[in-house]
């Protein structure tokens, strides 16, 4: 169920940032064809995510001390770009112009997911 949460925190993320900045872009017909592909398009971010961003930290750790931790929001927007590149090869209306959009979307992302899973409880 935690996961199912987290999936959907991600599409409103993704929407909101889709809605914000120009260059991150959801086709589709209905809302109901929009919310799908958010969902779909925000469990392939999560995967990517989970996968890749360790590894990265792992074998960044030094550009992550030198910039004191900024280079997370390179590396975030490349993740986004990632995502928009799966997701154009599994035919999926979800499409990231270029870098700006990425970098200011990805921050978009982080934001809005924070601010919601603020309300979600740790059942840690």
């Amino acid at each position: 169920m935690k996961i199912l949460i987290r999936v959907v925190i991600s599409a409103i993320a993704l929407w909101v940032a889709s809605a914000v900045v120009d260059g991150i872009d959801v086709h589709g017909g209905s809302t109901g064809e929009k919310a799908l592909t958010l969902l779909v398009v925000a469990v392939i971010f999560g995967i990517i995510n989970a996968v890749l961003k360790p590894v990265i930290k792992v074998l960044g750790c030094v550009f992550y001390i030198v910039t004191l931790g900024l280079i997370a929001l390179v590396v975030n927007a490349g993740l986004l770009m990632l995502t928009s590149w799966v997701a154009g090869k599994l035919d999926l209306p979800f499409h990231v112009e270029w870098f700006w959009p990425a970098f200011w979307g990805a921050i978009i992302i982080g934001v809005v997911s924070w601010l919601l899973n603020l309300f979600v409880a740790d059942d840690d």
